[in-house]
């Protein structure tokens, strides 16, 4: 037999930029103004889609649009500093739609005729909502709990988990792009060409700009050709869902953002309190935690560093339950998670450094309070983003798989665990988003309403219902035996702060915190 010449390997080796290592100041701020361009296309689907619902106009969006903005600036520094210490960019989540569609619905909440008084009363109990919730992540990150957890999480179980992190996210992919295949296809291309067949091109000293700003140069060509597309009139008479998607002047957020606006807590007005409403929202802070744990696992890979070890994955959690709290005291009108498609943007500029991210954080605070020019970047139809979502969510799903090269797939029982896992992660989810409607509020329905949008949440997130599925199997079946196989040996080491001496170069907190928060 030939000699194997690519071993499994705990860190990627082909990146440039590692977790610790710093690109040149320029190319870093703009890799930075990259990464805050990336996650405005679901920081502004969210309130888009969100606000109307709850009665509220195009001002009341734009605001909304900018205190999202302005909180996952904060969360990303917080958790960047003080949490897992990755670089992930932490946003609003589409996780938190379920509950937030049952508080809108809520029969006190539609009483209200006036749809600005509608818009406050709902914002509120939305923050109500998030805040309660919020506990539940405290609680299970800073008690150590959700670490004690992942010591049964084997690479086995957790490649169907991050791989549905990233192919989980598929309809909003391409079907998003087939809104404006006009604009969206080019995109597509473009991106992809750029980043792959014209990625070692240096037209500027040594530095290989189609691989470390592909985002950031396709977004601008194919923005300024829909612009053009957009005052030549080619979607005068189109129907308003095309328009929607492909216009440039139809977000309406220049015209209605403030020129200066600093978010600050409670803006909405006093939060209100409804336990059902505050149970519907702890099953999305559950999915989160899953997803999150995920996208920490990729966001390690493509940063080259280790797997983080349970108490950094506990503290993680535990700051991101504070960046929960702090959506429900400013008003998101959702909560946050870690960004997806700015995981997959490491790998793809294979810069994983953190500067970068931390950078990027400030150009959300900034960008957030100059609402007219905030505004601006924020209008670039959503088809755009849905195309760089096709290639980032994909690199994101075969980091995943990539942890499989820890495990023997030459065994029956593994074969069957992934499998199983990855099919069902699909399928299960597949099944309540067919039903789900506001009108009916998914497959399960009862009477209990908070009941039908806790385990509607649950079960329509592939990553939660993978996980569910690989780690029961993968901790039930010839456990004894199988150890080798599932690769714990690879990654038993990580399961304590000390156990690498790598962690400590990578998770260590900074201004030297740890004397007074010593790893476990």
């Amino acid at each position: 037999m030939a000699d194997i010449t690519h071993p499994p390997m705990e860190q990627l080796q082909d990146l440039e930029y590692c977790i610790d290592s710093n690109p040149p100041w320029g190319e870093t701020i703009l890799l930075a103004f990259q990464n805050y361009i990336l996650m405005l296309g679901t920081n502004v689907m969210i309130p888009s889609l969100i606000v109307p619902a709850m009665g509220g106009d195009n001002g009341d969006k734009a605001r909304v649009i900018q205190t999202l903005l302005f909180v996952a600036g904060l969360n990303t520094l917080l958790q960047a500093l003080f949490g897992t210490r990755l670089p992930a960019v932490v946003g609003g989540s589409f996780t938190y739609v379920i509950p937030i569609a049952y508080i809108v619905g809520d029969s006190s909440l539609q009483r209200i005729t006036d749809n600005h008084e509608r818009f406050l009363h709902t914002m509120r109990a939305i923050q109500g909502a998030l805040i309660v919730a919020s506990s539940i992540q405290i609680i299970l990150g800073y008690s150590q709990v959700w670490g004690l957890l992942s010591r049964f999480f084997s690479p086995l179980g957790m490649a169907p988990v991050v791989g549905l992190v990233g192919l989980g996210l598929f309809q909003r992919g391409f079907p998003v792009l087939g809104e404006c295949v006009e604009i969206g296809l080019p995109m597509l291309i473009l991106i992809i060409g750029l980043s792959q067949y014209l990625k070692h091109v240096k037209p500027f000293r040594d530095l290989p700009i189609f691989e470390r700003f592909p985002v950031l140069i396709c977004v601008t060509i194919v923005w300024i050709y829909s612009v053009i597309l957009t005052a030549s009139g080619a979607y005068r008479n189109k129907p308003i869902k095309t328009q929607l998607s492909c216009r440039t002047d139809q977000a309406n957020l220049i015209t209605t953002a403030p020129w200066f606006k600093f978010p600050y807590p409670l803006q909405w007005g006093p939060p209100t309190f409804s336990a059902g409403h505050s149970f519907a929202m702890m099953a999305a802070v559950l999915v989160s935690m899953v997803e999150s744990t995920g996208a920490y696992k990729a966001a390690s890979r493509l940063a080259i560093a280790t797997p983080p070890p349970a108490y950094v994955l506990s503290r993680g959690i535990g700051w991101q339950g504070i960046g929960v709290l702090l959506n429900g005291l400013f008003g998101t009108s959702t909560g946050a998670t870690v960004a997806v498609e700015n995981v997959g943007l490491l790998g793809l500029t294979r810069v994983g450094s953190r500067r970068v991210v931390q950078i990027s954080a400030g150009f959300m605070i900034f960008f957030s309070t100059l609402g007219k020019f905030g505004a601006v970047f924020a209008s670039i139809p959503i088809p755009i983003f849905a195309a760089t979502y096709c290639v980032l969510f994909g690199l994101v799903a075969s980091v995943g798989l990539s942890f499989l090269q820890f495990t023997n797939m030459n065994s029956m029982r593994n074969l069957i665990i992934t499998g199983l896992s990855l099919f069902l992660g699909l399928s299960i989810p597949q099944l309540f988003n067919e039903y789900w409607n506001p009108a009916r509020r998914g497959l399960v329905h009862t009477n209990a309403g908070w009941f039908n949008a806790f385990l509607n949440t649950i079960f329509s997130s592939p990553a939660t219902v993978a996980l569910i599925v690989a780690v029961f199997l993968d901790n039930t079946l010839e456990v004894e035996k199988s150890k080798k196989d599932r690769g714990m040996p690879w990654w038993v080491k990580f399961r304590t702060f000390r156990g690498d001496n790598r962690n400590e170069e990578f998770y260590t907190l900074p201004f030297n915190l740890n004397r007074f928060f010593p790893p476990t």
